[in-house]
Order: structure tokens, then sequence, then C-alpha cells
């Protein structure tokens, strides 16, 4: 956005209303995009797509969204939330990862074949990078092929986070409601953040990602807890037995 040196206007976080007004403001024959994510990464927050992308298709808006959080993780085929709310093929452009669910890195963008090609051949972003190794993309085709074929790591992750989540409600620790797979926790101090993970680490040999600024605001720093398929009920109730632990020294200590 800032290389384009384009206008822009920001929207109030997954408030279609809002998008609604800014659009509605703007002349119709403007070409417009609407920028957006599926699930946020620190709020665990999902956006309502399918109205979003009927509020932009309204305007005359094409839509560009971001599933770097989602794919793998969600719809039938793991190609996210906007196959999971059955929109997939109204968004113009959809940007995902290889990182994350595919276990490797790089990315990608998926969309027509027009505007793929026009974004090879303009945005400097791509064209000077260089391409992956043959061995990530033979791991990410590896992942993307099993992920396709079967549900059952998706269903079994989103059991894992049910789970967590079950299991960290009936404690008094401050967890953080979400909608996803996502699962923090708020710690409020950057110093007590960067302790508990440590003491995780050092005293429970768990490892924990601590979240501060500029990642989020100051005063809503936090853990960041990733389940996956391979955990078990014993490493659940490990991991909430060693936060609870860790977490009444941390707070003596300060």
């Amino acid at each position: 956005m800032r290389s384009s040196r384009a206008d822009k206007r920001i929207f109030s976080h997954n408030d279609v209303q809002d998008l609604e007004r800014l659009l509605a403001a703007l002349p119709p024959e403007r070409p417009k995009v609407v920028a957006f994510e599926s699930v946020y990464s620190m709020d665990g927050d999902v956006a309502p797509v399918a109205e979003i992308v009927e509020v932009a298709e309204r305007h005359g808006a094409i839509t560009y969204l971001d599933e770097v959080h989602a794919v793998g993780m969600y719809g039938p085929r793991g190609a996210g939330i906007a196959e999971r709310d059955g929109v997939q093929d109204r968004i113009t452009l959809i940007q995902g990862t290889l990182a994350k669910a595919f276990g490797v890195f790089g990315g990608y963008i998926a969309g027509s074949a027009a505007s793929v090609d026009f974004i090879r051949s303009f945005a400097p972003g791509f064209i000077f990078t260089t391409a992956l190794p043959p061995a990530v993309v033979a791991g990410a085709l590896a992942s993307k092929r099993l992920l396709d074929a079967d549900a059952t790591p998706r269903e079994r992750l989103h059991e894992r986070v049910a789970a967590l989540k079950r299991a960290l409600a009936a404690t008094s620790l401050p967890v953080m409601p979400t909608a996803s797979h996502v699962v923090p926790v708020l710690v409020g101090d950057p110093v007590r953040c960067r302790r508990i993970c440590d003491e995780l680490m050092s005293r429970h040999r768990i490892y924990v990602q601590p979240v501060v600024p500029p990642t989020v605001p100051k005063g809503t720093e936090r853990l960041r807890i990733t389940a996956t398929p391979q955990h078990t009920d014993e490493d659940i109730r490990e991991l909430v037995a060693a936060l609870k632990d860790v977490w009444s020294h941390a707070v003596s200590a300060t």
C-alpha cells in the first residue's frame, strides 16, 4: 500500500457497517481494493468474510484476503475461512503461506490467471526475490496433497484446541476468548511476559511464544499458545500445571 502511493482508508476492525460507509463515500467509478485478513493472529478473532465480500461487490471493489493463519486449518480441503464459508470463488486475490500449517516456508497468492500474471510481471516485491529451493517446494506439495486428501489432521487440531481451551477455562488464568485456534493468555507487562516464557522453558521444558510490542500494543502483552494435532491430554495437563506454577512465581516477583 505504501509503495503504490494510492489513497488509503482504514475501516474499523471487522466492522462491515464502517466499510460500507467508507466505500459509499467514494465515486462509483473509482477503482477500489478491500484488503483484510480472515484469522487475526494476535486476538484470534475471525473476520465476517462473506459480509465483507458482499459490501465490496456492492460498491465495485475487488477483494484481497490474507489467509495465512487459516490455510491448512479451515475448510473441507484446508483452503481457509473463505472456503469454509463458501465464498472462496468470490475473492479476487487470496494470499497464503507455506509456513505454519504446511510446515515449510514461502508464500503464494491465488487469483485469476490475468491477475497473477500482472503481479508476476510488475510487482517489485516478487521480481527481486529468488525461487524457493526444490526441496522446500517438494515438502510444500507433499503437505498440500496430504491435507487435501485427509481432513483428520484438521479435525484433530480443532479438537485439541477445544480441549486446551477447556482446561485453561477451569483455571483463573486470564485467557482471551477466541473463535479460532489461536489461544492467547493476557499478561499485560513485557518483562513479566518474557519471564513467564523463560521459566516455562528453564523449569518445565515447555516453549510458549511471548508476544510484546510492537507486535501488540503496550499493556496487552500476552502468551500465544499453539496446540497441534500431536499434543495429548497429558501434554495439556502438564502445560496448564506449569502455567499455574510459573504464573504464581511471576506474580510474586513483580
